[in-house]
């Protein structure tokens, strides 16, 4: 199965692998597309003023912003991606404390789509950036580039595989499923939440880690903690479990 997921816009900092080898990434055909844009990315921090570059962080502190400031995407020390991000979900999926052969399941199986580096999986190695979601370089927009760019590619890789869509909205704009998919909403009291679907997409990976179903009627048994289904609805390529959680 694949899990596609998005990225957080917390990462932790530092590392202790070389600097990024985009020949080593599980993409290499999209090697001359991520290349293109972390060109267009280093040249703009070197390049632009200091508002324009908060806006492209997201950040107004000073402190923040200095930090940021001297970024070297090509030459920064990289980590796991699954290890580079933080925030809600990454919290809750909790990698560190899974199993061995969990984890593995997470590096190999777990797709992120960054808005700096396109398609990852969870083990590749990315150094520390910072880049607020849905901003552009100057008027270049990463996302519909990605979606061209790495389309058949990534089509390729989906193919015959039991896929499991966790992406909140921005990040759909990366890659549009030709093969059904499932995916999932969490309601509560009858309204459907948002920051805690950060938490339970988390949780369902984390679910999914340790039962690794290859097929829907084996992620159907799962008995997501917590969770009870409400309805199943189909359309088109899309079937969406509805969850109402429980307290």
């Amino acid at each position: 199965m694949k899990i596609l997921f998005s990225p957080s816009e917390t990462k932790v900092t530092g590392g202790t692998k070389p600097p990024i080898n985009l020949d080593n990434s599980s993409f290499p055909s999209c090697k001359e597309s991520k290349l293109y844009i972390l060109n267009m990315y280093d040249n703009y921090l070197h390049d632009k003023d200091d508002t324009d570059l908060k806006k492209l962080f997201g950040i107004k502190k000073e402190s923040e912003f200095l930090k940021n400031s001297s970024i070297n995407i090509f030459e920064d020390p990289t980590m796991k991606a699954i290890k580079r991000y933080t925030g809600v979900a990454y919290d809750y999926l909790d990698y560190s404390n899974l199993t061995k052969e969990g984890q593995e399941f997470i590096d190999n199986n777990l797709l992120i789509f960054s808005n700096l580096f396109g398609p990852l999986l969870a083990k590749d190695l990315i150094p520390y950036y910072k880049l607020k979601q849905g901003e552009k370089l100057d008027d270049f927009a990463i996302e519909s580039f990605y979606s061209k760019s790495c389309k058949e590619i990534l089509d390729d890789y989906l193919k015959d595989q039991f896929i499991v869509d966790l992406r909140a909205g921005f990040y759909l704009k990366f890659y549009k499923s030709i093969y059904p998919y499932i995916t999932m909403k969490f309601i509560k009291n009858g309204k459907v939440v948002s920051h805690w679907a950060k938490a339970y997409r988390g949780l369902i990976v984390k679910q999914l880690a340790n039962y690794q179903p290859q097929n829907e009627n084996s992620f159907a048994k799962i008995p997501f903690e917590n969770l009870s289904i409400v309805e199943i609805q189909k359309s088109g390529l899309k079937t969406e479990y509805i969850y109402e959680i429980l307290s």
